[in-house]
C-alpha cells in the first residue's frame, strides 16, 4: 500500500524508508522493487521515462551532446553544436554539426525541451524541439531536433514577443504537463530588473501568455514540483547590472538576488519569499530531488559558494537552511583580497544520493552524498583549472583547505586555462561532462584567456559506489579550434533528456494543478 499524493503509486518511493529523509535501503533494493511493480502498473507512453530510476537503470548511454556556442561581439552569430560523446565512434570528441543562427549577439545560454518526462503519461507528445534562449537578444529559437545529429531551425521568437508580454532576457526553459512551454525572465520589457515567466505553445510555439501575474524582484531558474502544489524559483540580478560585468558595488547597492520565490502552483500565485542573506547572495541553479514526491531540494548561491537545502515545514510554508559552506580564500594578484568558490552551477543524480557543483572561480568541481539531505558530505573533489593554480598571476597567502596551490591541469597537451563551469551528468551518473563559460562579459573579466581562444568541454569519471571523481584524459572538445574562430561553450543537453532537463509526476497522477485559471488576487506573499 505504497501511496503518493492523491492516492497514486510513486515507484521511485515504493520503500517506506523513502519517505524519510534518512533513507535506509540500499539503492538495489530500490531498484529491485521498482522492477517488480512498475511493469505491472503501467507501460511505456510518452517522452521520457516513468521515473527517474528507470531512467538512471533503462536509459541509454549518450552518444551525441547538444552545446550553445556563444561568439557575443565578434561579428560571428552563435551556434548550436552537436558534438559526439560516443567512445566507439570515429568521430568521438568531435563537432559533427553546427547550427547556425541568423543573428548577431544573442547570447544563447541554456536550453530545454518542448516536452519531457512530465508529459510521459500523454503519447501525443513527442520531444523533438529544443528551445534556445537568449539572454543578450532576448530571442528564443526553437530548434528541430528530429534529425538529432543535423538539428534544424523551426522558428524564431522575435524579442518583441517577450517585451510585449512586458518581459525580456529569458533563461530556463521547461516543459509543462499540460502541452506548454515555459520560459523564465529576468527583466521587463526595458530590461530592467523584474522576476517572470512566459508560456508558449510546445507545438506551435504560439505565445500563450504569462504564466502569473504576480512578479518577483528578480529571476532566474526554476524547478516544480505539482505533487506538491509548488514552483519555486531563484534570482541572479539586474541585467544593467551582470551585463557589464561584475562589480562588487553592484553587490552593496542590491543589485543581485538573494530570494527563493515559492509560488502556489495551482494558482500561480507568489506564497513566499525566502531571504537568505548575504551568503545566499546569487541564488542560481535550483533542484527539487528528482522523487516527485519529495518536498525538499537545493540551490547553489553562487557569489560565497553556500548551498542552501530548502524544504516544507509542518505547516506547508517552505524554508531554508545552509548546509554547504565553501571557505574563500585569502589572496594577493585578484580582485579582491578574498576569492570567494562562486559556484555557478550545481546538479542531483536520479536516485538523489549524489550533489554536484561547480566553483568557478577556485576550479574545482566537487561531489557530495547527500542520503541525509540535512548533512551532505563531500565524496569526490576535483581541480581543473580555475583561478589559483600554481604559476598564475594569484598567490594564496592562507588557505583553510588546501596545502598548497593546485597544479595546471594538460588533458592531451592543452593548459586548461579557464575553470569548471556548466556540469551535465549521465543518466547512470557515472560520467560528469564540464564546459567552462559562464557568461560572456564574466568570461572576459575573470578568464580572459577562454574568451580568447575558446571553451573545452572535458568529461569527469564517476565512482557511484563510494563517491570519487577522476579525470578522462582521453576525452577533450577544443572549441578554439572550431573552423570559424574560438567560441565559448555552455550548457549541455543530451536527445532524451538528463538530470537537469527532466521533472517526473508521481506514476498514475493525472491532475495538473497547472491546468487552473491564475486568480486575480494579488495577495502580499509572505516573507522569511
Amino acid at each position: 500500500d505504497h501511496c503518493g499524493a492523491d492516492g497514486v503509486v510513486c515507484p521511485f518511493i515504493l520503500p517506506s524508508c523513502l519517505l524519510s529523509r534518512h533513507t535506509t535501503a540500499p539503492h538495489n533494493t530500490q531498484l529491485s522493487l521498482v522492477n517488480n511493480i512498475l511493469p505491472r502498473i503501467m507501460a511505456a507512453r510518452g517522452p521520457g521515462y516513468p521515473t527517474p530510476l528507470l531512467a538512471m537503470k533503462e536509459g541509454a548511454r549518450e552518444a551525441l551532446v547538444w552545446v550553445p556556442c556563444i561568439r557575443t561581439n565578434t561579428g560571428k552569430p552563435d551556434y548550436l553544436a552537436t558534438v559526439d560523446v560516443d567512445p566507439r565512434s570515429p568521430d568521438y570528441c568531435k563537432v559533427i554539426h553546427r547550427l547556425y543562427l541568423p543573428y548577431l549577439d544573442d547570447e544563447i545560454h541554456h536550453s530545454g525541451y518542448n516536452t519531457c518526462s512530465s508529459c510521459y503519461d500523454d503519447p501525443s507528445c513527442v520531444r523533438n524541439k529544443l528551445i534556445l534562449p537568449a539572454l543578450g537578444s532576448s530571442r528564443v529559437y526553437v530548434v528541430d531536433i528530429t534529425d538529432q545529429r543535423k538539428p534544424k531551425l523551426f522558428k524564431v521568437i522575435e524579442p518583441e514577443v517577450l517585451k510585449s508580454a512586458g518581459v525580456s532576457h529569458p533563461h530556463t526553459s521547461h516543459c509543462l504537463p499540460n502541452g506548454k512551454v515555459m520560459i523564465s525572465t529576468m527583466g521587463d520589457a526595458q530590461g530592467k530588473a523584474k522576476g517572470s515567466f512566459i508560456t508558449f505553445d510546445s507545438v506551435t510555439f504560439e505565445h500563450t501568455g504569462p504564466w502569473t501575474r504576480m512578479d518577483s524582484e528578480f529571476g532566474y531558474d526554476y524547478w516544480y514540483q505539482p505533487a506538491r502544489d509548488v514552483l519555486i524559483s531563484s534570482e541572479w540580478g539586474c541585467p544593467t547590472a551582470y551585463f557589464k560585468g561584475f562589480n562588487p558595488k553592484d553587490v552593496e547597492s542590491g543589485k543581485y538576488g538573494t530570494h527563493l520565490n515559492v509560488y502556489s502552483w495551482s494558482d500561480q500565485r507568489l506564497l513566499q519569499r525566502i531571504d537568505l542573506g548575504i551568503e545566499g547572495i546569487m541564488p542560481l541553479e535550483i533542484r527539487f530531488l528528482h522523487n516527485p514526491l519529495a518536498t525538499q531540494g537545493f540551490v547553489g548561491c553562487a557569489l560565497y559558494a553556500n548551498v542552501f537545502r530548502f524544504y516544507q515545514k509542518d505547516d506547508g510554508s517552505y524554508a531554508a537552511e545552509k548546509v554547504i559552506s565553501i571557505p574563500p580564500k585569502k589572496v594577493e594578484g585578484w580582485t579582491l583580497s578574498e576569492m570567494p568558490g562562486v559556484m555557478t552551477d550545481i546538479l542531483i543524480s536520479l536516485d538523489d544520493r549524489f550533489l554536484y557543483f561547480s566553483n568557478w572561480a577556485h576550479g574545482d568541481v566537487r561531489q557530495y552524498d547527500i542520503s541525509d539531505p540535512e548533512h551532505p558530505k563531500m565524496v569526490g573533489q576535483i581541480f581543473l583549472g580555475g583561478s589559483i593554480v600554481k604559476g598564475g598571476p594569484v598567490k594564496v597567502i592562507h588557505d583553510t583547505e588546501l596545502t598548497e596551490q593546485p597544479d595546471p591541469v594538460y588533458v592531451k597537451g592543452k593548459m586548461l586555462e579557464g575553470s569548471p563551469q556548466m556540469i551535465q551528468l549521465s543518466l547512470d551518473g557515472k560520467r560528469l561532462y564540464v564546459t567552462d563559460s559562464l557568461f560572456s562579459p564574466w568570461d572576459k573579466q575573470f578568464y580572459p584567456m577562454v574568451a580568447k581562444n575558446g571553451s573545452v568541454m572535458l568529461q569527469i569519471d564517476v565512482n557511484t559506489e563510494t563517491g570519487g571523481l577522476t579525470l578522462n584524459h582521453n576525452f577533450l572538445v577544443d572549441f578554439g579550434k572550431e573552423p570559424d574562430g574560438p567560441a565559448l561553450a555552455h550548457e549541455i543537453r543530451y536527445p532524451g533528456g538528463d538530470c537537469s532537463s527532466d521533472i517526473w509526476l508521481p506514476v498514475g497522477y493525472t491532475e495538473c494543478h497547472h491546468n487552473n485559471q491564475a486568480k486575480n488576487e494579488v495577495t502580499p506573499p509572505a516573507k522569511i
